[in-house]
């Protein structure tokens, strides 16, 4: 028996959550709201994005989801507390994989840099998983919240782009790191204009996967492996995307963010 499972972001990032959960279990129904009415979250104050992460998850257990998974770091930053104390389904946050990072580094005198929106580095949340994980003098933030626009008008590759991030990125050494975590769902499209920047020593590294399997083990479902066709909803902050534009769009950011999923 398949189960509704609702996805929520800010707007199409966590279209790479979904890529993500498609790829394992793709016998349930899924719906997905993007909140393109107010995105970017990263430059909002807490209690709007408190107020529309609210609204999205309502929404989505309104129209049936059996869980919801918040694609987004920094709705999740911000709201998981207050919505896991509210409201009586599971709900699944993202947070930056600085864990995996950790777990994966062999080599103490590299650092992590973790780049994500302006909210989420400068958050609680984020500086108490450094803390726990005692990751302070080996973790680096950058707050890149112009990428979220980019994503949000599908520019990945343009000159712009790639000369912010060149700009961006140029601040550290990045010989001294070994991994670049992408603390936002929306930065999953850059991959391939991230690679190209960063040095071979830099491992890309999201916590998609990781997110998608806390799913799969708080609802006790089973891996498929069928590649059955997915049967998503899509809502634009509320109101189903029904005109072929935009479904066209929203099934070309998928094939990108799967070309994406391959680069590491």
């Amino acid at each position: 028996m398949g189960m509704k499972i609702g996805i929520f972001d800010s707007g199409l990032g966590g279209l790479s959550v979904l890529n993500e959960a498609l790829s394992k279990l793709s016998e349930h129904e899924f719906l997905y709201y993007a909140d393109v009415k107010n995105v970017p979250y990263g430059q909002k104050s807490r209690d709007e994005i408190l107020k529309f992460s609210f609204d999205a998850v309502k929404f989505l257990i309104e129209n049936g989801a059996n869980a919801v998974v918040v694609a987004c770091n920094t709705a999740t930053s911000v709201a998981i507390k207050e919505l896991r104390a509210n409201l009586s389904v599971p709900i699944i946050g993202m947070e930056p994989a600085v864990k995996k990072a950790h777990d994966l580094s062999h080599n103490d005198a590299l650092k992590t840099l973790v780049i994500a929106t302006p909210v989420t580095v400068n958050g609680a949340k984020l500086k108490e998983l450094i803390t726990n994980l005692n990751a302070k003098d080996k973790t680096e933030l950058l707050a890149l919240p112009r990428l979220v626009n980019f994503a949000e008008k599908a520019e990945f590759e343009s000159e712009n782009v790639k000369s912010y991030l060149k700009e961006e990125l140029g601040k550290f050494d990045l010989s001294k790191f070994d991994f670049l975590v992408l603390g936002c769902t929306h930065f999953n499209y850059f991959k391939d204009s991230l690679r190209e920047i960063l040095p071979p020593n830099v491992s890309i590294i999201d916590g998609n996967e990781g997110t998608i399997k806390r799913l799969i083990s708080e609802l006790k479902l089973q891996i498929s492996s069928a590649n059955l066709t997915p049967n998503v909803n899509f809502f634009y902050s509320g109101d189903e995307v029904q005109e072929q534009s935009e479904l066209e769009r929203i099934s070309r950011n998928l094939a990108r963010l799967e070309k994406m999923r391959a680069i590491s």
